[in-house]
């Protein structure tokens, strides 16, 4: 059966493939409402579809107004699986193959100026705030890898955090100045919350209320942030706005790459054409 199926392979992600529990639920979202997409076609077996239930399926998404980049993660889902299918014997052909990806608009991600970091740092945070700002943009964090991080992954005397990033692949961070003060003010107060509320030690983020901080707080406080400075922002701005001002600052595309915990060096290189945009931006405003 699919659902049996659909479990199966979503054990192999997260077992063999080691990959996040978020990653694991963003695959079994969209295996889903695949699944709910074929049923409602009278086909109920992932083994029985063909290339025509998939290009119905895809011409669905874009009725539905789903971007492009939201419908590539759903084709790549189900090439994912139709590929483990075919290797486990599970279907005897893989309707996936010919499928044409949608074409991307090339845009590139927005960044912030240092001043306009210094302007949200420059509100009335509190110090769990701070920190929340200086680890996104001073360690170039990604938002799942924050929200998980525990206080014994924090190194003061060392200078460093470490971090467990896309595929479960633990980096090691440096803590810059900044980012350490922040840390020094904020985990006081940490620990008298943690007395407070008779809390285990553990999660590094926590509410007055003794709450762990999740994804979706550290969203919303970000996006709140950039109303402030009339940006609309996420923390992935902020992360995009560390790496941007590492290389425009002399820093090698190769340490970068692995500040960021990028596998690939060609999405690091991403960063470069910002910088090169940002430079024109600059001397064409200052030569009009």
């Amino acid at each position: 059966m699919s659902v049996q199926i659909l479990a199966e392979y979503l054990e192999y992600l997260e077992v063999e493939r080691g990959l996040s529990e978020n990653t694991v639920d963003a695959y079994r979202r969209d295996l889903s409402d695949f699944l709910d997409f074929c049923i409602s076609k009278n086909v109920c077996e992932f083994k029985d579809v063909t290339r025509s239930e998939i290009s119905m399926y895809i011409l669905n998404l874009h009725d539905k107004k789903y971007s492009s980049t939201s419908i590539m993660r759903k084709i790549a889902s189900l090439r994912g699986l139709y590929k483990w299918m075919c290797a486990n014997e599970k279907c005897t052909s893989d309707p996936t193959l010919t499928i044409e990806q949608p074409k991307l608009p090339k845009c590139l991600p927005k960044v912030l100026s240092v001043k306009e970091i210094e302007e949200i740092l420059n509100q009335h945070l509190n110090d769990v705030q701070k920190v929340i700002i200086e680890l996104l943009y001073g360690c170039g964090l990604r938002v799942s890898e924050l929200s998980e991080l525990d206080v014994s992954n924090i190194n003061i005397k060392g200078k460093y955090l470490q971090c467990l990033g896309k595929g479960s692949k633990e980096r090691i961070v440096p803590l810059g100045s900044k980012a350490i003060s922040a840390l020094k003010k904020y985990l006081p107060q940490r620990e008298f919350i943690i007395k407070k509320f008779n809390l285990d030690e553990g999660h590094l983020l926590l509410n007055e209320d003794g709450r762990e901080i999740t994804r979706q707080d550290i969203y919303n406080f970000v996006h709140e942030q950039g109303k402030k400075i009339h940006k609309t922002i996420s923390p992935h701005t902020l992360r995009h706005s560390f790496a941007t001002h590492l290389l425009e600052n002399g820093a090698d595309l190769r340490v970068v790459q692995e500040l960021l915990g990028h596998s690939d060096v060609s999405t690091t290189q991403l960063y470069t054409h910002i910088s090169k945009k940002r430079l024109k931006d600059v001397y064409f405003a200052i030569n009009k």
